[in-house]
């Protein structure tokens, strides 16, 4: 048994309306860009394209450090404009930068408006989740963003005394994940905004999202939850809240689950 907390859920402090971090890169690739153009117009060094890229990256990700984003969009600042760079000299047919960018909507569907990327969970979170399970018998669990369904398809075949269900907004992985779970009784993929399902039905409910929506989330959690059960969040805590549990995880992200009972 978990020992229970004595941490209450707060209501969520209202905070300033901000940019999605997609936009806010895409001002700072454009503040960048229009400072490389300054500095192009007013050099008597002729600099070859690839090299002004290099510049353009070298700024955006310093704006993006100074603009407080997380670390990731670092890299994504400093590599945009120099891979740009690096297709257009390929010479590439346009149909495949179309099907590039087609298949990019299908897998980030809804990421500009959650800001939750595909993270897949790896095969010792698996483990771990399935010790997490209740012994008894017809208990139900549910994946929040369940990608492409290695979850729900791992956990259904340790336990197939449990009733696992999946919600995804993304269309290539929720159909990837229909076919994956196709046959099996004991799960069931529900597409849509898991915003919109109520939690009180589950024993388990497990998230790997990002640090964005966890506060949002617990609030939930705690207002939904019935007594007793877990929940179960991957490598992201909720903020201000001490878990009741950890598990590290010796995955190759060094991830680690955290541990809430309500």
């Amino acid at each position: 048994m978990l020992r229970k907390s004595g941490n209450n859920a707060a209501a969520i402090p209202s905070s300033p309306l901000t940019l999605p971090p997609a936009a806010l890169g895409l001002l700072l690739q454009l503040a960048a860009f229009m400072l490389v153009w300054m500095f192009a117009r007013l050099s008597p060094v002729i600099i070859p394209l690839l090299g002004y890229a290099l510049i353009q990256g070298v700024l955006a990700a310093s704006l993006t450090r100074l603009a407080g984003m997380p670390r990731w969009w670092l890299a994504i600042g400093l590599l945009f404009a120099p891979a740009l760079v690096g297709a257009l000299s390929l010479q590439l047919s346009s149909s495949w930068y179309l099907a590039a960018f087609v298949l990019l909507v299908l897998v980030y569907w809804s990421v500009f408006k959650t800001r939750v990327p595909l993270f897949l969970t790896s095969s010792q979170a698996h483990a771990a989740l399935a010790d997490l399970l209740p012994d008894a018998k017809d208990f139900s669990m549910i994946d929040l963003g369940s990608g492409l369904g290695g979850v729900l398809a791992k956990l259904s075949s340790l336990r197939a005394d449990g009733k696992y269900i999946g919600v995804e907004s993304a269309p290539l992985p929720f159909v990837i994940s229909r076919l994956r779970l196709f046959g099996r009784r004991n799960c069931r993929l529900v597409w849509g905004d898991f915003w919109q399902r109520g939690l009180g039905d589950f024993d388990l409910v497990y998230a790997y999202l990002s640090p964005v929506p966890m506060a949002k989330l617990w609030h939930k959690a705690k207002q939904e939850m019935k007594p007793g059960s877990l929940f179960v969040s991957n490598t992201f805590a909720v903020p201000g809240v001490e878990p009741e549990r950890t598990i590290s995880l010796d995955d190759m992200s060094g991830s680690v689950l955290y541990v809430w009972q309500i």
